[in-house]
């Protein structure tokens, strides 16, 4: 087989073309560091309004901050402007972390039923990560 220059021309520019693209390449960005920030809602599930909710908040000092959310229910069943009302106080936590220059980063829920089968009490919790580059 037999080369010509133009097949050696052809080839020789692919291998230039190869060495360019890899000795050029930008270097990758260090992954950033970050700070993180939690806020937790849990939701205690009782017949009759008996319940206790709250937004628990652990600030820079690791001291819990609390705010009190309302019951899902009342005694006549789910009371829809506390659910409301409960939504409007997460949102407003999330806005003031976010004005802040917090990212949301992951949402977490769980539930536990304490009477399962039995339609009895449960435990609603969620999860609200946050963090900030450093």
């Amino acid at each position: 087989m037999k080369l010509d220059s133009r097949s050696l021309l052809v080839g020789a520019s692919f291998a230039v073309a190869l060495f360019l693209g890899y000795s050029f390449r930008p270097t990758p960005a260090a992954p950033a560091a970050y700070t993180y920030r939690q806020f937790s809602t849990i939701a205690s599930v009782v017949p009759g309004g008996l319940g206790r909710s709250r937004v628990i908040i652990s600030d820079s000092g690791d001291q819990e901050v609390g705010k009190d959310l309302l019951n899902f229910y009342s005694m006549v069943g789910i009371n829809f402007k506390n659910i409301a009302n409960n939504d409007r106080i997460i949102v407003e936590t999330i806005n003031q972390y976010v004005s802040e220059g917090w990212e949301l980063h992951t949402v977490t829920t769980g539930v536990n039923s304490a009477a399962e089968g039995k339609g009895g009490t449960g435990i609603f919790i969620t999860r609200y990560l946050f963090r900030k580059p450093v």
